[in-house]
């Protein structure tokens, strides 16, 4: 069985935006996720910035961690697509595995072959490897 993977999320706003509507927004956002099949959705402790953003924006505010299946992530990946798109101005900032993607004013399709893309199988992993050791083929025929 594959083990649960933790995606952080920060909910970003617009130069305006403060750190109660962003947590106002990561609440709603948290709400949504939990009707998922994800193990827990959690507020972010520590204040950690993600890369690339500045000391001074409004994305410190609104953290969470999201913990599931990987199996559950194109799902998990597909509202939080849908969520953006109906907050105009806002986005998501998701980090899995030292990647991000930033999920804010592309357009649905834009927005979709990103999504597809971040989660697509890396080179770095070959196809047909076996993620847990014990269930390796034996090395001779």
């Amino acid at each position: 069985m594959s083990a649960d993977t933790s995606v952080d999320l920060w909910v970003t706003g617009g130069p305006g935006a403060d750190a109660e509507e962003l947590d106002a927004l990561a609440r709603q956002l948290r709400d949504r996720l939990l009707e998922l099949d994800v193990h827990d959705v959690r507020a972010r402790s520590g204040g950690r910035v993600p890369d690339g953003a500045k000391p001074g924006d409004a994305v410190v505010a609104g953290a969470l961690v999201v913990t599931a299946l990987p199996v559950v992530l194109p799902e998990v990946f597909r509202l939080l697509g849908t969520w953006v798109s109906s907050r105009p101005a806002r986005g998501v900032r998701v980090e899995l595995d030292g990647r991000s993607i930033a999920l804010d004013d592309a357009t649905p399709q834009e927005r979709q072959r990103l999504i597809d893309a971040f989660l697509a199988p890396r080179p770095d992993s070959a196809p047909g490897a076996p993620e847990d050791p014990a269930g390796s083929p034996s090395d001779g025929e």
